[in-house]
């Protein structure tokens, strides 16, 4: 499938990605995955608005890493700073400076290597991998050199593109 095709194609909330002209179509997300996913949005929404540092997104929304290879992903959560708020139009086009991906079952290992590697190949400054089953949040530098830290539920976990940022991770997965 050509980016023009993929683009076209009508609105929806149902998780799609174009991986090099091929479409791919996980499962919707889980209750708790998306749970998690608003607690992380809402706290760096807050932290980012209260600073005026940029924009923060939930997924669905398309970041288009390249356009002539089309490949398309979705983030869950994406960060892009007022210095580069204008890749921000319809969708998200090149390399937002944080993307955040809570993993299941269903996506832990795509997640956490292929779009991993997209990622730090198409510029994207930090990953943040949150397991919700072993309640750990893993912050990668993309950066040379590559760095990363893995953060338990006791812990305060640091963004190297968000360093004023101190996010407690048990926050994530406390029980409602």
């Amino acid at each position: 499938m050509a980016l023009a095709a993929y683009l076209a194609s009508d609105e929806t909330n149902s998780p799609h990605e174009l991986v090099y002209g091929l479409l791919r179509e996980p499962a919707a997300p889980s209750w708790s995955h998306q749970i998690v996913v608003g607690r992380v949005f809402v706290r760096l929404e807050r932290h980012v608005s209260q600073r005026r540092l940029g924009r923060v997104i939930q997924s669905p929304v398309d970041v288009v890493l390249d356009r002539e290879r089309a490949l398309v992903v979705q983030p869950d959560v994406v960060f892009i700073s007022s210095q580069r708020v204008e890749i921000c139009t319809d969708r998200i086009w090149g390399a937002p400076d944080l993307v955040v991906e809570v993993l299941s079952m269903g996506t832990r290992r795509h997640d956490s290597t292929t779009k991993l590697a997209w990622y730090e190949k198409y510029g994207v400054r930090e990953c943040w991998l949150i397991d919700p089953i072993a309640e750990e949040l893993e912050v990668i530098s993309l950066g040379k050199p590559r760095a990363s830290r893995v953060h338990t539920a006791e812990q305060i976990a640091q963004s190297h593109v968000l360093p004023q940022l101190r996010l407690r991770v048990s926050d994530l997965f406390r029980r409602a």
